[in-house]
């Protein structure tokens, strides 16, 4: 098959991959826990090489922090509340990243609410995501934007060792975070409202107890 004609066809295939994946955001209508603490049904791991990153003991999910990437579901979400509770056995970075869009990548179209060990409630928005407001983040090479970043507005993270309950209120173009039940952060004016949720891999050691999605 000629070259043009492979371009096309794999654009075309990647097209209604998107518009497919789009078309099937989930609304929930109950509390559901994702992370059933047995196995990780339901989840996909990216990178492939990542799978031993994690495992599960005592109905605990323990990530080593090792290779960057993530963990997600394998369905798409819009309009819901997300709970994930989980601690640093090695201080480092983590995330909760939300409206993911494919294809999967070191880091994909989405919202990475920060897990950083001291700066849980931050915002990045990655490959396309854009917010109202926020500071654009450069690449120190090309000078091309690579994403925006919002601060959090306010500090309520335990100390590292000690379980605390991050959640993210994912509600058509905002999106909250409340650490330990207290509002951080809150950004408006999204260009994203539905994707996957991810557990981000990024050099922080955790365990994590629940990942509980309710509806709105």
């Amino acid at each position: 098959m000629p070259l043009h004609r492979l371009t096309l066809t794999a654009t075309l295939l990647a097209s209604a991959f998107v518009n497919a994946f789009a078309a099937d955001a989930i609304t929930p209508t109950a509390k559901t826990e994702l992370f059933n603490g047995k196995d990780t049904v339901g989840w996909a791991i990216y990178p492939e090489a990542g799978k031993d990153s994690w495992s599960i003991k005592d109905g605990i999910l323990a990530c080593t922090g090792k290779p960057s990437g993530f963990l997600r579901t394998e369905k798409s979400y819009k309009q819901y509340r997300f709970t994930v509770e989980w601690r640093f056995t090695k201080t480092g970075n983590t995330g909760v990243v939300v409206h993911m869009a494919p294809p999967d990548a070191i880091w994909p179209k989405s919202i990475e609410c920060q897990g950083m060990h001291k700066n849980q409630g931050d915002f990045y928005f990655w490959n396309g995501a854009t917010l109202t407001g926020g500071t654009e983040l450069k690449d120190k090479k090309s000078g091309k934007i690579r994403g925006y970043r919002l601060g959090k507005q306010a500090d309520a993270e335990k100390p590292a060792g000690e379980w605390n309950t991050f959640t993210t209120v994912c509600d058509g173009n905002t999106v909250t975070i409340l650490v330990n039940g207290k509002e951080v952060n809150k950004a408006t004016g999204t260009n994203l409202s539905e994707g996957f949720i991810g557990l981000q891999v990024e050099g922080g050691a955790f365990e994590v107890k629940r990942c509980t999605l309710e509806p709105l």
